[in-house]
This record gives structure tokens, sequence and C-alpha cells, in this order.
């Protein structure tokens, strides 16, 4: 019994010096990342649950749906608008602000709603009748951007790209468009939409003129170009890399090209379907968007096609990064090859002579000679000499 409980106790030391080894390389990988702010390699991810396989689909099965956000939680803001004023209103009861009525016609609503709780989406869904299973889409998140028409409103799932820290965060919006209202709902509070805002305050302003559809445009369309200055970001960064890697590789640098590759991967699975949205948004002829809107659209379209030429671009320069790289290794490992074997063809000769005389033998021709100790280093240093000369003529150094 007592070689048992020795036995147990041995096991569980085992396991506690595995957990702390874990726990240990866990440390230093974050440390390096933070150190080395290398893009992509280790990231904290808040990972959005998901119904369980045969739950009850839409809201129905989703629990606090009569429980409201805490303080803080959701910012939720309207701005009506039209050709001559606009209205900004920060909302913090969301009952009471759908309960009172909707703006005149002649105004247009945006509707944005930062973050995502099942009450707030509740009281929207109720409000404006888009469907429950809409509803959870805007909830369970991450959903491929898509497009889904209803009876009276266009429901459009899109993803934001945006650059924290050298990450690349992609963000689910979605648009719920009415015939003078427009929804927006994000992940959280930050988005690339500050310029449009902006817009919308500037008196005499196109955008204010415009309908709401026009808006949903204006929206789309700073969604797809702020890909543009990311792009740029990791080109600036390629190009640099490009440099240090033929000036000095180090794993460093590896780690980082693959980081960036993992950035480009997640902005391509990103832009690819975004690109089929905006060109069925200008295609569809059963769209809410009017004939101006589409007008615009066709250009958000041709900049998401150049978004994908760029990034496939970037993509071949990683890959080829990744292979400058390892050549560059290679080329710098066999130099020092070629170095150390220079050196030891110096002294293989001289080896041989040493071992030769260093023989116990007493018979040695030249072992009691008196000037038998100054001619080996004479013969030494003229077969060194002798060997340097012919390296230097084959190429082999010097050069």
């Amino acid at each position: 019994m007592a070689r048992k409980d020795r036995s147990t106790g041995l096991i569980d030391s085992v396991r506690s010096l595995a957990d702390d080894a874990v726990g240990a390389v866990s440390d230093v990988g974050r440390a390096l990342t933070s150190t080395l702010g290398l893009p992509g390699i280790w990231r904290e991810q808040k990972e959005t649950p998901h119904a369980a396989p045969g739950s009850r689909p839409g809201l129905e099965g989703i629990a606090d749906l009569d429980k409201p956000p805490a303080a803080g939680e959701i910012s939720i803001r309207c701005m009506d608008y039209s050709a001559g004023r606009v209205d900004v209103t920060d909302v913090d009861d969301l009952q009471k602000f759908l309960d009172q009525p909707h703006p005149p016609d002649g105004t247009q609503r945006w509707l944005n709603v930062d973050g995502l709780h099942p009450y707030v989406v509740n009281l929207l869904k109720n409000a404006y009748g888009f469907h429950t299973l809409a509803a959870e889409d805007v909830l369970h998140v991450p959903q491929r951007p898509k497009v889904e028409a209803g009876d009276d409103h266009l429901f459009v799932v899109v993803r934001m790209l945006m650059l924290r820290e050298s990450v690349v965060q992609a963000e689910q919006v979605s648009l719920f468009l009415y015939r003078n209202t427009l929804i927006t709902i994000q992940e959280r509070t930050g988005d690339v939409w500050e310029p449009i805002r902006e817009r919308l305050q500037t008196e005499g302003s196109r955008i204010r003129a415009g309908d709401v559809s026009y808006l949903a445009y204006a929206l789309l369309d700073a969604v797809v170009d702020h890909s543009f200055p990311i792009l740029e970001h990791f080109g600036d960064v390629l190009e640099q890399l490009e440099d240090d890697v033929m000036a000095s590789p180090t794993p460093e640098m590896q780690r980082r090209i693959q980081g960036i590759k993992r950035q480009l991967t997640l902005i391509r699975r990103v832009m690819w379907p975004m690109r089929e949205v905006i060109d069925l948004l200008y295609r569809d002829e059963n769209s809410r968007f009017s004939d101006v809107a589409k007008t615009y659209l066709r250009d958000v379209s041709e900049h998401s096609v150049q978004v994908i030429d760029v990034i496939e671009t970037y993509r071949e320069m990683a890959n080829g990064l990744g292979d400058l790289y390892m050549s560059a290794v290679s080329n710098r490992m066999n130099e020092v090859m070629k170095v150390l074997t220079i050196m030891a063809s110096f002294f293989i000769p001289i080896t041989f002579l040493a071992g030769v005389y260093g023989m116990n033998f007493d018979a040695i021709p030249e072992l009691h000679w008196k000037w038998a100790y100054p001619v080996f280093w004479i013969i030494c240093i003229m077969v060194t000499c002798a060997l340097y000369v012919f390296f230097r003529r084959r190429g082999w150094i010097g050069k």
C-alpha cells in the first residue's frame, strides 16, 4: 500500500510539472508577441457562443431576451436628417424611443447600435418586423457576408476590417434597409464611419440630400475603402522585411512573415464574399437601392475587385518572402560551412605533420637533429601559404 501511495504521488508530481511547463511556454509565447509585435501570431479571442445543434431557431431559444443590458454596455445613436436639418439623439431607453412616432416623410433615419445584446435586438425585431432568423444572425457572429430580401426591407451582413495594434480584426456589421430607415448593428464601439457622420453634419452635402439607400452605399463604400490603408500597411511591412531578410535573416523575421500571411488570409476570406455582396446589390433590380445609389455602388464594386487584386499580390509577396528567407538562411549556412571547411583545410596537412613527428619511435630520422624544430615550422608555414595561394586563385577566398 505504501509503494502504491508513493507511485500515485510521483505521477501527480509529474503531471504538475507538465502543467507548469505548458503554462511557461504559453507565457513565453505571449511575451514574445508583445515584445516583437508579431502580427497575428498570438491573439486572445473572445468566443461567441452558438446555439447547440438541434436548438430552436431564431431568438426564441436565447436567454436574457427580457433582461435589459447594463448601463454603458450598449451604445445607441439616432441621426434624423434631411436636406435642411439633422438631429442627433443618444438613445438611453430604447423601448421608449421606439414607442415614439417615426419621423415624417422626407426625413431619413440612421439608427446605429454599438454592441450585441439579445434584449436590444429583440426590441428592434418587434418594432421593425424583420425575421427572427435575421435577428439570430445578428447575434451569432461571425456570419458570412450576405444579402437577404424581406417584404419591406433588405438585410445585409458585411465584415468591417480594422487594424488595432498591428493586428487585423474583422467585425460583423448588420444592416437593415427600409424605405426611410437604416439600422446598423455592430459588435463593439468604434468604426470607420466618422467621416460619414461629419458629412451628415455638413449643410448642403449630397448625403443629406439623398435617400437612406445612398447612406447605406456610403457606409459600404467606407467599409471597402478602409481595406486600402490596411493593405498599404502590410505592403510597407513586406518591403521592409525584404530588406531585412537580405541583410540579416533571423527566426523573428520568419515568425513575422508567417503572421503577415495569416493576416492576409483573413482579409481575403472577408473580402471575397464582400465582393459578391456588393455585386449583388449593384446588379439586383429588386434591391431597395435607388438608381442613384446603384450608380455609386458600381464604383464600390470596382474597389472591391481592386482590393482582391492587391491582396493576391501581397500574398504572393509574402510567399516569395518566405522562400527568400529560406534561401538567405541556406546561403548564410553555406558561407559558414565554407569558412569552416577552408580553416580545416589549412590545418589538415599541419595536423598530419604533427601526427607523424609526434609518434613514439626512436628511429625517426629527424628526431635528434638540431634544426628539426625550426624546419618543422618552416614546412608548416610554407604548406599553409601554398594552400592560401591555391584557394585564392580558385576564387574560394578573397572574394
